[in-house]
């Protein structure tokens, strides 16, 4: 298949300013939170924002293990949608906190099933993720293409070798020389071939000094390389104990284990097949490092429907031109 650039892509103007760029709805509280029983040993945090009799969206956070922040619920309209975030197994205020044990990718397609069935949403809801809330949101809507009224996609990751390897073993590497450095001090230079393993296997030391060193090498890597401008606020997170142990473990546990599916599962054509119909918007930024525009760019190759926009951006969601693009495609399916 043969597509020039403009059969896919939608690109943000260079001429837009910040201040011409859709803003970021005001900030809101929720008003139901709580901890859902998913299994003998998880509990998934939880809450409702917006209007109680809304459309119902679903946010999927990234990592994973990343957990979800109060801007999250800032995509969407407020007075027309329910909007519901939860932090996934082990994540967040989930508990137990940094757990590995019955967390996989279907246990938590699994999870928002039974969240949905829990808040007594009985129709379809907008489904809206990025990273590897991108990945989450296609496995679910696979699993459940019945109840997906619509997909909001943004930084697609699939977790093929091919993407991991860029990222954390050699391609990123480039782009950011001296973040890199860091990232491999902590691993002897033997062990570098292949550095998630390396990583893993400081991760689930028995030693908390080397874990948590680890985990704050392993997060602050992926923190410093998600924008086009480095954010302080993200590179401090990367050194809270409890946030990067999460985030870095739970990470670490998806990858070494390929996500815990078969190798370009989500982008068979049976497995598209299976949401063709679904409408679809997708946010890339161009110049997104952590989650490269190669693998959007093989989502629509295998699935030629969706609405894919490229933006002068990298990979976080909080980039302004990636901000707007995914509060305007919020706004579009308002009327589905």
């Amino acid at each position: 298949m043969n597509l020039s650039r403009w059969d896919f892509i939608s690109v943000v103007p260079s001429s837009h300013t910040p201040n011409s760029l859709r803003k970021m709805y005001a900030p809101i509280e929720p008003f139901n939170s709580g901890l859902l029983k998913v299994s003998d040993l998880h509990s998934i945090y939880y809450e409702v924002s917006g209007n109680k009799d809304g459309k119902p969206v679903i946010f999927l956070h990234g990592g994973p293990g990343g957990g979800v922040s109060e801007k999250d619920r800032r995509y969407f309209d407020p007075a027309v949608y329910k909007i519901v975030l939860f932090d996934q197994r082990g994540a967040g205020k989930s508990t137990p906190s940094a757990s590995v044990e019955e967390n996989t990718t279907w246990d938590l397609v699994k999870d928002i099933d039974k969240l949905k069935q829990h808040l007594g949403i009985s129709g379809q809801w907008v489904v809206f993720g990025g990273s590897w809330g991108s990945t989450l949101s296609l496995a679910y809507a696979q699993t459940y293409p019945q109840d997906v009224k619509a997909l909001i996609l943004r930084g697609i990751f699939t977790l093929r070798k091919s993407e991991l390897d860029f990222f954390y073993q050699n391609g990123t590497s480039h782009l950011f020389p001296e973040e890199w450095d860091s990232y491999l001090a902590q691993i002897p230079e033997e062990e570098r071939g292949d550095m998630v393993k390396a990583y893993h296997k400081r991760l689930f030391s028995d030693d908390e000094r080397v874990r948590l060193s680890a985990a704050k090498a392993w997060s602050r890597w992926e923190m410093a390389t998600s924008r086009l401008v480095v954010s302080e606020d993200d590179i401090a997170r990367a050194t809270s104990d409890d946030w990067s142990n999460a985030f870095a473990r739970i990470e670490n546990h998806y990858f070494v284990n390929e996500g815990f599916m078969e190798q370009g599962h989500l982008l068979k054509k049976e497995s598209i097949d299976k949401i063709r119909h679904i409408p679809t918007v997708v946010v890339q930024g161009r110049y997104d490092v952590v989650c490269p525009a190669t693998t959007a760019y093989a989502l629509k190759k295998a699935w030629p429907e969706i609405d894919l926009r490229m933006t002068l951006a990298g990979h976080s969601a909080r980039e302004n031109e990636n901000s707007a693009l995914l509060v305007q495609a919020a706004d579009k399916f308002k009327s589905l």
